[in-house]
């Protein structure tokens, strides 16, 4: 192959640059951190390419920008936080349509390419990065030479585009899962709030499939001497359900404040859900309880029934209306259910992780739950809930469970 530049290749030296290129990231960068990684692996495909940049730019979280996350002889790009919508550009078009794209001169190519004419890139090609069969981001190379880059040229940076993207999805995945579990445990009581009269204990189990997610439990002291307690589950999984969980259960906790009503804080709740995350939808129940008579007021957005746990009978599925899940419909209308829990008596919330399996009814799963619970400590509550569901497998999706029992003297 013979191009611009008095550039020749062969076959030889094609496989000679695949095996060098499989040595370093088989090898030098396998145990690298992900920008040390992409900053390395830019430096040696410039050096294989002859090319005198490269930058890898990656898809945002909402699949409609790329970010600029490394690059060697367009060090700017990353500094400035470059982004650029899918489709527009020429990174984006090579995102956009999800295939190689060369450019022998980019000047007189129609292409707008703000960042290519400021670095006097005359020819470029670029690749889009896959996982999964979909894109994620997009490398690409440019010369300040003209060049005609050909099939040899292409197949190197498809290679380097997919070890780039194998191991740049498997390092964010663990980055990803390491920052959604710090996030959780940051936000996560790490005891439950100790209350006179009151046992508490609760449990946190990530999924084995999904990873942690939007799982949540609170349990607080308002300003009227009333006990707040709350257990949630926002839709999807990882960081993004992680941090909408920890806006959720930061706003409930400002609108409990204000009012001893589960239904008001509720619906103001929804509202802010509604306006600040729109893509989002949780499922919570929320109840007030006065610890010295055991008044118990809740409401239910979308959210399965408590267990109550009585001494004098089986444990049975509290009949709480459930509402609307939390940004499912604007106004839903919010009721209130209020009972007595009496001394000795327990409150036992949990999540869907601890009750759903693909080969049963979820009544029954609840039904089988409520079997295994027996009026006695809380902590002694949710061993044996755990024990029950969880004892022969392994939790799919991740599992929350707060136990409230009344003490004899309270």
């Amino acid at each position: 192959m013979k191009t611009d530049g008095s550039r020749t290749g062969d076959t030889s030296t094609s496989a000679e640059k695949l095996r060098r290129l499989q040595a370093v990231t088989d090898a030098a960068l396998s145990r690298l951190g992900v920008e040390d990684l992409l900053d390395e692996l830019l430096e040696r495909t410039r050096d294989l390419l002859s090319a005198d940049a490269a930058a890898v730019l990656l898809l945002d979280q909402t699949g409609t920008e790329l970010i600029a996350t490394a690059a060697s002889g367009l060090e700017q790009e990353v500094r400035q936080a470059i982004r650029l919508p899918l489709g527009q550009g020429f990174a984006g078009r090579v995102a956009a349509e999800g295939r190689p794209i060369a450019v022998e001169n980019v000047g007189s190519s129609g292409i707008v390419s703000p960042i290519a004419v400021a670095n006097r890139l005359v020819s470029v090609l670029g690749v889009p990065m896959m996982s999964g069969g979909k894109v994620i981001g997009v490398l690409h190379i440019g010369t300040r030479a003209r060049r005609r880059f050909g099939a040899d040229d292409i197949e190197l940076l498809e290679l380097v585009a997919d070890r780039a993207s194998l191991a740049t999805q498997a390092r964010l995945s663990r980055l990803d899962r390491a920052a959604t579990v710090a996030l959780q445990r940051s936000l996560l009581p790490d005891r439950p709030h100790t209350v006179p009269g009151l046992e508490v204990a609760a449990r946190y189990v990530p999924g084995a499939e999904v990873g942690v997610g939007g799982d949540w439990y609170d349990l607080f002291a308002l300003p009227s001497g009333h006990i707040g307690i709350v257990i949630g589950d926002v839709a999807g999984s990882g960081l993004r359900a992680a941090v909408v969980m920890g806006r959720i259960r930061s706003a409930l906790r400002a609108y409990a404040l204000e009012t001893d009503d589960p239904a008001d804080v509720l619906t103001r709740l929804d509202r802010k859900v509604q306006l600040f995350e729109p893509d989002a939808m949780a499922t919570a129940v929320y109840a007030v309880l006065e610890p010295a008579t055991g008044a118990l007021t809740m409401s239910s957005a979308g959210h399965l029934p408590p267990i109550v746990v009585d001494p004098g009978g089986p444990a049975r599925p509290l009949a709480l209306p459930a509402d609307m899940p939390l940004g499912a419909y604007r106004r839903a209308p919010r009721r209130v259910t209020r009972l007595v829990l009496p001394p000795e008596s327990g409150l036992f919330l949990y999540t869907d992780g601890l009750v759903e399996q693909r080969e049963r009814p979820l009544s029954a799963g609840i039904a089988v739950l409520a079997e295994a619970l027996a009026p006695t400590s809380a902590d002694a509550m949710c061993a044996s809930a755990m024990a029950r569901m969880l004892d022969e497998r392994v939790a799919t999706d991740d599992v929350a469970v707060l136990a409230v029992r009344r003490t004899a003297g309270g």
